[in-house]
């Protein structure tokens, strides 16, 4: 699903949402029964393409949990009302690339300490909250979040590695990377909620929202 630059997004009005952010946020630009549909159908098509093989998940905190835990409880669904049960296996790396609203210039990887039991594996997912993509040239973001992450993953061998992310924001950057299933391509705006954080602010707001200026100097450190 594409958001366009223009997508004037939902009222706050419109949503409840916790009320120690009020006045913290711009909009609503994903509402939360959405993107629950959406990760339902991607988790339809992950079983599809992923035929009899079993997954290793490799869930990235701590933006990642929820969109995991939502998209590990749909593939389980549709794997008990069908013919074939899935296997599937948890493991969590944690990502910092962020102080503030500004991306940092030095990746930090933390956990994932036993991945070596990846190598030969059929098929590993990798789960992402955001990922950042090359579309527009006069938008200015970076991919090497999942490059970073890719190249240490890949020393352990294993058979098959896709990749899902529920966000995909538009970036000029050529070192941008596409994911095998993405929920939302966006506009490169900073966003917070469903775990998505701003200084571990913003967590526990279900739906996708547009932090504003207000919010970013209130929780900021």
């Amino acid at each position: 699903i594409q958001i366009s630059d223009n997508w004037p997004g939902y009222s706050l009005d419109l949503f409840t949402y916790p009320q120690h952010y009020y006045g913290d946020l711009e909009y609503v630009l994903i509402p939360h029964g959405i993107i629950v549909d959406r990760t339902e159908r991607l988790a339809k098509d992950i079983v599809q393409d992923i035929g009899d093989n079993d997954i290793v998940v490799l869930c990235v905190l701590k933006g990642g949990y929820k969109f995991c835990a939502d998209l590990v409880e749909h593939i389980k669904n549709l794997s008990r009302n069908s013919e074939r049960f899935i296997s599937m296996k948890v493991d969590f790396v944690r990502l910092k690339s962020y102080h503030n609203d500004q991306s940092m210039q030095d990746m930090q990887i933390m956990g994932g300490d036993d991945l070596s039991k990846l190598t030969g594996k059929v098929s590993f997912l990798c789960v992402l909250p955001t990922l950042f993509f090359l579309f527009y040239k006069d938008i200015v973001g970076t991919g090497r979040t999942m490059k970073v992450l890719l190249n240490n993953i890949e020393k352990y061998k294993p058979k098959m590695i896709k990749v899902a992310s529920l966000l995909v924001k538009r970036t000029s950057r050529p070192d941008g990377y596409r994911p095998d299933y993405y929920g939302f391509e966006i506009p490169d705006l900073f966003v917070v909620g469903y775990a998505l954080d701003y200084n571990e602010h913003f967590r526990d707001l279900n739906h996708i929202c547009v932090i504003n200026d207000h919010g970013k100097t209130k929780y900021r450190v």
